[in-house]
């Protein structure tokens, strides 16, 4: 058996620049990935098949239209091999759980079947966020998605609370609700951040464009980025991709898990996890 980790994508940073004639959103956004995340297994078969387990299983979709099984047939090519989703991140969340666990899928499928990945127009066409996902570390993401340029600078070790009110968003509703779509970009240049209060200080005079979007349409993400903010050593809260999923920057592990820890024992509801920003892996 082949096992891929699919982490969560967070967009620290999210502006939309502009949109194409085709209709497709123009990004400017800074995106890193978290330790926790969905797995995707291939397992010796004659036939492709995918099996869902994990704790939000239920919530995904295993028809034709899964990007999973969409991804792995783009690789097939008549070859068999069963395939397991253990899913473990809220759907449709703004932390990119389906195109991580497409890419993860693609990665198992190049390991399994002893080939090649796809070439990078085939990706893009399985998703916006298909190529960053693919890539897996701190980078500058531009254009729909296509142009990726890892940071040159690695960030400080910091830490993540990622909270999900229990809700999913359709992403082209959020895009549909934007009343500005042309807003100036991030900086030309990012600085090189010496703790994680510098990279928070950096954040502050960026934005996600489609919060407030999300917001009107959901104004629960208000309140967990609220109960986010209030949290000891909470640097800056805000929500991830278009949402729901909003997420807390910290300077040390210890402190958020305390964070995580009070906010599910005041919203036992929702999703609540503490997780550690990935570095770039070693070349």
């Amino acid at each position: 058996m082949i096992s891929e980790f699919a982490p969560a994508k967070i967009n620290l940073a999210l502006h939309v620049t502009g949109r194409r004639p085709d209709g497709y959103h123009l990004l400017d956004s800074l995106v890193v990935f978290a330790d926790i995340g969905d797995e995707v297994s291939f397992s010796p078969s004659d036939q492709l098949s995918l099996e869902v387990t994990g704790p939000q299983a239920s919530c995904v979709p295993t028809g034709a239209d899964n990007l999973v099984l969409r991804a792995a047939q783009l690789m097939a090519q008549g070859r068999g091999g069963a395939i397991t989703l253990t899913k473990n991140l809220p759907v449709a969340s703004g932390i990119g759980g389906g195109s991580a666990d497409a890419a993860a899928c693609l990665r198992a499928a190049a390991r399994f079947w002893d080939m090649p990945l796809p070439d990078p127009d085939a990706v893009l066409r399985l998703g916006a966020d298909l190529p960053v996902c693919l890539l897996g570390q701190p980078c500058r993401m531009q254009g729909v998605g296509e142009t990726l340029t890892p940071l040159a600078k690695p960030l400080p070790p910091s830490w993540l609370v990622l909270v999900n009110p229990g809700i999913a968003i359709a992403t082209p509703t959020i895009f549909r609700a934007l009343t500005q779509r042309e807003n100036p970009p991030l900086p030309a240049s990012f600085p090189l951040f010496s703790n994680t209060v510098a990279l928070a200080a950096f954040l502050h005079q960026a934005r996600n464009d489609l919060e407030p979007a999300a917001t009107r349409l959901a104004p629960v993400i208000a309140r967990s980025c609220h109960a986010l903010r209030q949290q000891n050593g909470c640097h800056i809260a805000r929500m991830s991709g278009s949402g729901a999923t909003c997420f807390g920057l910290f300077s040390d592990r210890t402190t958020a898990q305390v964070a995580a820890d009070a906010l599910q024992k005041a919203y036992p509801s929702w999703w609540i996890k503490a997780a550690a920003i990935r570095p770039p892996a070693p070349v």
